[in-house]
């Protein structure tokens, strides 16, 4: 999976602003200078996710963005889908051939392998909450793999059963 800078600077403009203490805001100068990003690309993933009722944002002297919900109910897979340009439905993300559309609509050999990897991403980025990566590099590594051991763990006990 690749991250787009897009979706890199949503989830930084996100972070920010789950860093806020209660009735806090920041304007989108100073999103924008604390990630080291343009003002428009700042704007444009903004945006986006005030669109999609992530974030708002009030005008004003005292205006700016705020969370629209708490850290805790907003995961990675909600914004990752808001900021991901490309998704496409389908097991073909980008069909290079000349036709119209796959010619392995009917039976494809790496079909389910696509799919299983994509809802394996799905299922990661679920599980995952803005409110978690909002600690030191150390401590959202450490929450990680937390998240991680119960899977790790029963699918070591599968195999040590077979």
């Amino acid at each position: 999976m690749k991250v787009s800078a897009q979706e890199e600077y949503g989830l930084r403009c996100l972070l920010q602003l789950a860093r806020l203490g209660a009735g806090e805001a920041l304007t989108l100068g100073q999103i924008a200078e604390r990630e080291g990003i343009s003002q428009a690309n700042a704007g444009k993933v903004l945006w986006l996710l005030n669109k999609a009722g992530l974030v708002s944002s009030t005008r004003g002297t005292k205006g700016g963005y705020q969370l629209a919900r708490p850290a805790a109910e907003i995961r990675l897979s909600e914004i990752i889908k808001v900021l991901d340009e490309g998704e496409v439905d389908g097991h073909c993300k980008t069909y290079p051939g000349v036709l119209d559309s796959c010619v392995h609509t009917g039976d494809c050999g790496i079909r389910s392998v696509i799919v299983n990897v994509h809802e394996a991403v799905e299922r990661a980025l679920s599980a995952i909450t803005l409110a978690q990566l909002t600690g030191s590099e150390r401590n959202v590594d450490t929450v990680l793999h937390q998240i991680q051991s119960p899977r790790r763990s029963t699918s070591a006990a599968a195999e040590g059963a077979q």
